[in-house]
């Protein structure tokens, strides 16, 4: 990957001084899986820093036999920089939702490239900050009703990962099941408030291309609470 398109790709390396960027994709290994395969398994947290060039993973969270997903991960994000400062056991994995191309660097070197360049390292707690907002506005739509939810979850990730095309803004098709864990709602739920956006017309489900067209996104970030 070129180091433009690298910086462009990932928010993290916006003011990452050049040097900075073309050392770590020299350093950095691509990784490529196709849908449903496991990326990152239990065991393998704390190990590298994961960098999401094309494709969606979702992270999950064990419980006995059974899995609820966390999030919803897409193109420009990234994953396990928590862990490489955290070594306690990890009961989560990461699973590819769609084919992914991944860049990795080592928790030794990204580490060490934070302590060299200062400005990566505040950008990197601009996001984790972020990302801490995030979980906490997400509790706070606790009690709100289901669509409220879901109307959220759908704009947040289409704010975060959304790519503009005709007719409004696109993001992946996620399985009914993993939205409806992300939303804290059930499938049924879920199912239900999809189907009634369609009839709005706010949004549109692709099948051809595996995506969601978000057709109306004033009316949904409104329902949403973001309005």
């Amino acid at each position: 990957m070129q180091q433009e398109a690298f910086s462009e790709l990932f928010p993290l390396f916006e003011i990452a001084s050049p040097e900075t960027v073309e050392w770590l994709l020299s350093v950095s290994t691509e990784h490529e899986y196709p849908a449903d395969r496991a990326v990152l398994m239990e065991d393998a947290w704390g190990n590298a820093v994961y960098f999401i060039e094309s494709g969606w993973v979702k992270v999950r969270r064990h419980a006995g036999d059974s899995a609820v997903t966390l999030a919803v991960l897409g193109p420009g994000d990234f994953f396990g920089e928590m862990a490489i400062l955290d070594e306690s056991p990890r009961s989560t994995d990461v699973v590819a939702l769609s084919p992914v191309k991944l860049l990795s660097v080592s928790a030794q070197r990204f580490i060490q490239t934070l302590f060299k360049d200062s400005q990566l390292h505040h950008r990197m707690l601009q996001l984790m900050v972020q990302r801490l907002r995030l979980t906490n506005f997400r509790f706070q739509l606790r009690n709100q009703p289901p669509a409220v939810k879901l109307a959220n979850t759908l704009a947040t990730l289409s704010e975060a990962y959304g790519q503009t095309v005709d007719g409004g803004v696109a993001i992946f098709n996620i399985p009914v099941d993993d939205l409806a864990d992300v939303a804290d709602i059930s499938d049924e739920e879920t199912t239900k408030i999809m189907e009634k956006l369609i009839e709005k017309g706010w949004i549109k489900v692709d099948d051809d291309n595996a995506s969601i067209l978000l057709t109306n996104f004033k009316q949904l970030s409104q329902l949403a609470g973001k309005g």
